[in-house]
């Protein structure tokens, strides 16, 4: 299996790379600072045709394979993981199964979407129940010309600003999931204050609540009860995606760390001269390179159409925590600097900390890696 970029997929990271030296690089320190989502920025992803990469030309977007969605993914999370972590939502969870089920006019937000004249977020996580699905209790009573849904979600990336959410909800008398498109002004729907995060702070989070809100017939997105199974077709992808989020910023740490290794002085010499700080870079170096190319590995299974439940897995778990490992290794490199705010390691380190949690914890990857491998 080759993993060279082709020309295409170079030609898409070399766009995204350009965008983020120059836009997003000089301004993700404030971004951070304020926990204001970027708005600006969203919208000039959207112009890059980013929300549309994973979808067919048919549908407005530009149909380009998971290895050039993962390569500008791991290029705008290089840049600022707050930027990322919205536009990734935007692209992928907010907006699939508004194109796999909208009908005309669920269609009309799904295309407002992929032009970033609309903002939409998936709602799944609950006060208690993240992992376990199963343990969702928002549930959506069966009416005679609509649904009523009533339930709270947390943890809802971009709620704050959304247009739309994507529920997940129990119908009556049925243990599996079923999906909804909600508009936020529906009569009903109420969104929390935002949750101040450890990092990717701009990417907006918050509480949304939903009481007694009439949702239209035509807004239930596939069949009832048929949730889990559309969810599980894009599950993998997530995970990938995500993975790619822990390259991103793993390689702004490490890059940022190497060069600072290179220009520091001490006892008369660069501080990367030193066989303590060159194994160190060893280290990082060897864990960068293997995870990258685990994911473009899963990236590229994808593509083809392969096997890649558990290969994702292992890529989401590898790279999140080989990208925590980066970020704290690389601000050691630059002692107490990697302690002050006014330098980046500090944010890098607290951005890792994001690819953790999103896409499953560590502890349920490991699990179900071993119930993969019949254990």
């Amino acid at each position: 299996m080759n993993f060279e970029l082709n020309d295409i997929q170079k030609s898409v990271q070399q766009t995204f790379k350009e965008f983020v030296d120059n836009r997003v690089m000089p301004q993700a320190a404030e971004i951070d600072e304020k926990a204001e989502f970027p708005m600006e920025l969203f919208k000039e992803v959207g112009e890059l045709g980013f929300f549309g990469m994973r979808y067919p030309e048919e549908a407005g977007g530009t149909n380009m394979d998971i290895v050039s969605y993962c390569a500008a993914v791991i290029e705008l999370s290089r840049g600022s993981m707050s930027l990322a972590a919205a536009v990734t939502m935007q692209s992928l969870m907010a907006t699939y199964f508004l194109y796999r089920f909208g009908d005309k006019e669920v269609r009309q937000h799904f295309d407002a979407a992929l032009r970033g004249e609309e903002i939409g977020a998936i709602c799944m996580t609950e006060p208690n129940a993240g992992s376990d699905l199963f343990g969702i209790q928002t549930k959506a009573q069966v009416k005679e010309d609509h649904f009523l849904l009533n339930g709270q979600k947390t943890w809802v990336t971009s709620a704050p600003v959304a247009n739309f959410f994507t529920v997940l909800a129990k119908t009556d008398n049925h243990d599996k999931l079923s999906i909804f498109f909600v508009p936020a002004d529906l009569e009903g729907v109420a969104v929390g204050k935002k949750i101040d995060k450890l990092g990717a702070r701009g990417s907006v989070t918050s509480e949304v609540s939903f009481d007694e809100v009439k949702v239209p017939k035509n807004y239930l997105l596939g069949e009832i009860g048929g949730g889990t199974k559309c969810l599980l077709e894009i599950l993998a992808e997530i995970r990938i995606m995500t993975a790619a989020l822990s390259i991103g910023v793993a390689t702004a740490a490490f890059e940022y760390a190497l060069q600072y290794a290179k220009e520091r002085e001490a006892f008369g010499r660069p501080i990367g001269k030193f066989q303590a700080i060159k194994m160190k870079f060893a280290d990082m170096e060897v864990q960068l390179q293997t995870a990258k190319h685990y994911v473009y590995y899963a990236a590229t299974l994808s593509d083809k159409n392969l096997p890649r439940h558990k290969e994702s897995m292992i890529a989401k778990l590898y790279a999140s925590e080989c990208s925590n490992t980066i970020c704290d290794e690389a601000s050691r490199v630059l002692a107490s600097y990697g302690y002050a705010t006014e330098y980046p390691l500090q944010r890098y380190l607290r951005d890792a900390r994001f690819t953790l949690i999103g896409g499953g914890t560590s502890e349920i990857l490991k699990n179900n890696i071993g119930r993969e491998l019949g254990l």
